[in-house]
């Protein structure tokens, strides 16, 4: 059991590493995200004609097919595309089965029981999206703290007297990503030929944050109602920043609760690593006694709970 186990730690440590040394640099990285941006996939009509991009599930022609088949396919490209990321539908829904099989097998070799190493596989299953959920928040948090500088951009841009469609250039070119490189789709999408008011909304689509639905609307408003948009722009960025202040209070307020519910969660697991590794012995009734395997099932539900109820304590809406 010990050499298999090291043999896997080793294997996923030497694919860290070459992958770390191969990854391509920042600038690599940006040409090739630009130029899958515009490339082309296209959804051939009756007659032959090609007039919209489809984005991709996967590189295989059926697989693609049975994945925008399946639910839940369209969610998870959806995640994909917010966190930043260049994986596919497939890829992901691979990686998270491969994952799952090896967790739960090399858990039963640790742990002899079933419910356990299903617990155990279904974290690791998961263990992918919530890599993608955590990118998201990450994206999300720096493309927040950019958009009140972006909009002050467009409110001096206009100012000086350009066109909407040159500030959302303007605004691409000189803000750094995420924010320059949403703004820099929108604007090839609306240059292509779609309406402002899809751009926006596939904009919010790719960003659904609050203070990008302000944005939205005060430029759709605007442009429906007319008015001085370089003054809405400004009150705009004002309420951004006042949104982030605020947040900025409300996570130094709860520090407290989200360091608490992480000491709760990582604390049982660590001190079962510690006295198994002082003692192997020591904690072998919980898995041989079936009052100790009861024990276990009530602790992880009554652990899950309190999960729970720490993020909705925490979980403040502003």
């Amino acid at each position: 059991m010990a050499p298999t186990i090291l043999f896997v730690l080793l294997l996923v440590l030497s694919f860290g590493v070459l992958l770390y040394f191969l990854k391509p640099t920042r600038a690599e990285s940006a040409v090739e995200q630009h130029l899958a941006g515009i490339e082309e996939r296209r959804v051939v009509n009756a007659d032959g004609t090609t007039i919209l991009r489809e984005e991709g599930f996967s590189s295989i022609p059926w697989l693609d097919e049975l994945l925008r088949q399946l639910p839940g396919s369209v969610p998870v490209a959806h995640l994909i595309k917010q966190a930043g990321n260049k994986w596919q539908v497939s890829s992901l829904l691979l990686f998270s089965l491969l994952a799952a099989i090896i967790g739960a097998w090399l858990a039963s070799l640790v742990v002899p029981i079933v419910a356990v190493s299903l617990c155990v596989g279904l974290a690791l299953g998961l263990s992918p999206y919530l890599y993608l959920y955590i990118l998201r928040e990450a994206r999300f948090r720096r493309f927040d703290a950019l958009l009140p500088e972006a909009v002050d951009l467009m409110a001096r841009g206009l100012r000086a007297g350009h066109a909407v469609t040159a500030v959302l250039e303007m605004v691409g070119n000189e803000v750094a990503d995420p924010v320059g490189s949403e703004f820099r789709s929108m604007h090839e999408e609306e240059s292509l030929g779609l309406p402002m008011r899809d751009a926006m909304m596939n904009l919010v689509q790719r960003v659904p944050r609050d203070d990008v639905r302000f944005l939205a609307t005060a430029i759709l408003l605007q442009k429906e109602t007319g008015g001085n948009l370089a003054q809405i722009l400004d009150k705009t960025a004002a309420v951004m920043r006042e949104r982030a202040r605020l947040r900025g209070q409300l996570r130094i307020y709860t520090a407290q609760g989200r360091i608490s519910g992480y000491i709760l969660c990582i604390a049982p697991f660590a001190m079962f690593g510690l006295l198994s590794l002082i003692n192997k012995k020591y904690e072998k009734i919980l898995f041989t006694d079936p009052l100790g395997v009861d024990l276990i099932y009530a602790g992880l539900i009554m652990m899950i709970l309190g999960i729970l109820v720490i993020r909705k304590i925490i979980d403040i809406k502003v």
